[in-house]
């Protein structure tokens, strides 16, 4: 009966493994279009403005990222990766800036300047009126990383079930040392 039950889980296991590798496909191919699409937009918006006009030389000195990767914890200790906003701080975050003690009395120290919340779009670099193409480029850049955020966790996921699916064939080797 214990070898019917592992059966059936393995089973189970191989079906959601198969569609999994069958998701992470699918999101593959669409990365590759969004990639692909970005740069096609990008080689448009260069060929619109003048190759000097979009390049490296129209970047700012200081960059700050847009976006942030993070990492958290899921069922079964799974790792999922999530596309988050540079404004947006983690619960971790929140608090008070300084740790320790405060001196009431004394002298104050002036307040630095910080950097505002959300920082400046990247499009701006190239001037007020850019044209459609890197718009379009930017949006394809931003939408496959998400993409790429999710295969990770995807590919995370596949390789758990993985290693579920080695450890439930060892046991059904061990019920049925004849079988499997």
């Amino acid at each position: 009966m214990a070898a019917l039950d592992l059966r059936a889980e393995l089973d189970s296991l191989v079906l959601q493994l198969l569609g999994d590798l069958e998701e992470l496909e699918g999101k593959r191919t669409v990365l590759n279009a969004r990639v692909e699409e970005g740069w096609l937009s990008l080689a448009k918006a260069r060929y619109a403005m003048g190759a000097k006009s979009v390049g490296p030389l129209q970047y700012a000195s200081h960059m700050e990222p847009q976006v942030c990767l993070h990492a958290s914890e899921a069922q079964e200790g799974l790792q999922k990766f999530k596309v988050v906003r540079a404004g947006v701080h983690a619960p971790e975050e929140v608090g008070p800036r300084e740790a320790g003690l405060r001196r009431r009395k004394g002298p104050t120290k002036t307040p630095e300047p910080e950097s505002s919340e959300a920082p400046q779009d990247p499009l701006n670099w190239f001037g007020i009126l850019v044209p459609h193409s890197l718009r379009q480029a930017q949006a394809s850049f931003r939408d496959g990383l998400q993409l790429a955020a999710d295969i990770a966790s995807l590919q995370n996921r596949i390789d758990w079930g993985r290693s579920q699916l080695r450890g439930l064939q060892e046991k059904l080797k061990q019920l049925e040392p004849g079988a499997a």
